[in-house]
């Protein structure tokens, strides 16, 4: 599958919203026969428990067969958390299906199962699960947010910027969220709304690589190239190997009149992602004027 220039950075993005996935709903607190307060406890992710004896607690919890069918769709969902946090998400996803077989009402299930979907790049089965968690949560946040990275994944920018406008309007706090706009607005060239939404993440402390990329790419576009380069530098320091990065940098760089430089950045993001130079064209960026 071809991925974009972009996605290594929408994968920083989504990182944030899977980890804040991992809260989910707890299994009672009544053991039953065959299943121990510790598996139930360890199941439910008490102490940062680590995915594999969450994996192992849920499993036991679940071939225990004795619990209610809600309680099943718990530790299925659990456990499919577990197993996107080893990055295994062939596993994730049945176990998500499984939750929402057994509680179709389960909307966090719906969403983490839509997240699970845009790591495999199955862009529509993954929108159509958030759509699933919006439908039945109209006020999830964390739900509007990762469709708005879904429709980043199509270079929907206009739709996504709405999601993310929706994920903001109901959690403030949701970094994610403010760090995606950015990125969108810079892309749709609305450069000063975009700035203040990559400011306000800086500020709080939350940067990362899709944050310094996102606001390098406004200050290209704005012509501020030294500001540029400043912050792909910091975006590679976070992903030495982020090709938008590189490639951003390295127009800047050239622009600057450092041509060595610059020509040595654009070559190693090609070698990255060869169709490069027509992303930060659909940017509005080209590499020379």
């Amino acid at each position: 599958m071809k991925m974009t220039a972009r996605a290594s950075v929408i994968r920083a993005v989504m990182l944030i919203l899977v980890l804040g996935l991992f809260g989910s709903s707890g299994l009672a607190q009544t053991p039953k026969k065959g299943s121990s307060l510790k598996n139930i406890e360890l199941c439910n992710g008490s102490d940062r428990v680590s995915p594999e004896a969450r994996i192992d607690a849920c499993t036991a919890f679940i071939d225990a067969a004795e619990g209610s069918a809600n309680g099943f769709a718990v530790a299925h969902n659990n456990r499919g958390n577990a197993r996107s946090a080893k990055a295994d998400y062939g596993g994730a996803i049945k176990d998500f299906l499984e939750a929402t077989r057994l509680n179709p009402n389960y909307a966090k299930a719906f969403n983490n199962l839509g997240v699970a979907y845009l790591r495999t790049g199955s862009h529509d089965l993954a929108l159509g699960a958030f759509q699933q968690a919006l439908k039945l949560n109209p006020d999830y946040a964390t739900a509007f947010a990762n469709r708005a990275a879904a429709y980043l994944k199509r270079n929907a920018y206009d739709r996504a910027a709405q999601d993310y406008d929706e994920a903001i309007r109901l959690d403030p706090k949701l970094e994610a969220a403010w760090s995606g706009r950015c990125w969108a607005r810079a892309v749709l060239g609305a450069l000063q709304a975009a700035m203040e939404d990559c400011d306000m993440v800086l500020r709080s402390g939350a940067g990362n690589a899709a944050t310094y990329d996102s606001r390098a790419l406004i200050y290209l576009k704005m012509g501020q190239l030294s500001a540029a380069v400043d912050d792909y530098n910091a975006a590679l320091r976070y992903a030495p190997k982020l090709a938008s990065a590189l490639y951003g940098r390295g127009v800047a760089r050239f622009k600057l009149g450092d041509t060595d430089g610059g020509n040595s950045d654009i070559s190693a993001a090609i070698r990255i992602e060869a169709g490069i130079a027509e992303d930060f064209v659909r940017y509005g960026v080209p590499q020379r004027d």
